[in-house]
């Protein structure tokens, strides 16, 4: 066997190894509790969250200070999608879990209880990142029982308005973006992400939200973005971006729009097997196709076992 040979073979056998041991992952939960504080975006009002291990089959639960019910982070739960995602159930109501949710499903962590003591989660420096260092921090531990995935079985596609949605039968985790705007910075922009934990910590969870000079006037004005600043979101007017930090990734627009869709697609409750294409969605068009897809049942099957495609990230 030659050098090349034998590291061709090693990197194969590497990459079974872990696509073997993602496909007999079990169940994963906090090592311990963990607090995050900051403001929120729209509500601008300051609040903290506490991140707290939750027994195995469990989910992902928010437990509102002064709120009367407890709220299951799943499709049936979502309320409102303007601007973000909120989450309600017999009155309590929580703000923009996307970020968080994003964090969660990126670090694969199916169980954990969530207690907030104000009604939006921190926006933080404007993306996942935060969150995934605390997560990093306390610890992530494995529970004793398998973890459950949803495997495509059968193509579904989802239209609404502009926005486009599919999923089709993939042996691994694969997501395809595209987004386009009328701006010199964004326009035309697509990747794809083969889901994998380092490869989401460092390329999509320090991605930011991003909005336009005149959005934002707009939005304060109907009581929205009180929160909202340089330091938590990427500003841009008609011809640059305001921030003087500038941009962390060059197509840092099109990478927050992915880690939205997959803090948005975590609410089906299960890990997706297969490759989800989306193109110009917001929060809106996220959940009406993660509530269709469920609806189809002949397209999809409940398995224990996926194979996971090898660490990529791609670019059209």
């Amino acid at each position: 066997m030659s050098m090349e040979e034998f590291f061709i073979y090693s990197h194969f056998c590497l990459a079974r190894s872990l696509q073997e041991k993602e496909a007999m992952r079990n169940q994963r939960t906090l090592e311990k509790e963990v607090v995050v504080e900051g403001v929120g975006l729209h509500t601008g009002d300051q609040s903290a969250i506490r991140l707290k291990p939750a027994p195995k089959d469990t989910g992902i639960i928010f437990f509102i200070k002064d709120g009367m019910s407890p709220i299951n982070a799943t499709v049936n739960a979502v309320c409102d999608t303007a601007f973000s995602t909120t989450l309600g159930a017999g009155g309590t109501r929580v703000k923009t879990v996307e970020h968080l949710l994003a964090a969660l499903s990126g670090l694969g962590i199916d169980n954990l209880h969530i207690e907030i003591d104000g009604p939006e989660v921190p926006i933080l420096d404007g993306s996942s990142k935060r969150f995934v260092d605390s997560i990093m921090g306390a610890g992530i531990v494995s529970q004793p029982s398998k973890r459950p995935y949803l495997k495509i079985i059968k193509p579904f596609i989802f239209k609404d308005g502009d926005a486009e949605v599919s999923a089709v039968p993939y042996e691994g985790r694969r997501i395809s973006y595209r987004i386009f705007y009328p701006h010199r910075l964004l326009g035309r922009q697509e990747m794809t992400f083969e889901f994998e934990e380092g490869l989401f910590i460092r390329e999509i969870a320090p991605a930011r939200t991003f909005g336009f000079l005149k959005d934002v006037q707009y939005l304060r004005t109907i009581g929205l973005a009180k929160g909202g600043s340089l330091e938590n979101a990427v500003i841009l007017n008609d011809t640059e971006v305001l921030n003087s930090s500038g941009l962390r990734f060059k197509d840092e627009f099109l990478r927050h729009k992915l880690l939205d869709f997959i803090g948005d697609m975590s609410l089906m409750g299960f890990p997706v097997q297969g490759h989800m294409k989306a193109s110009r969605t917001g929060h809106t068009s996220n959940l009406k196709f993660a509530k269709a897809l469920l609806a189809a049942t002949d397209c999809w099957q409940i398995a224990y076992d996926v194979e996971q495609g090898s660490s990529s990230l791609k670019y059209a």
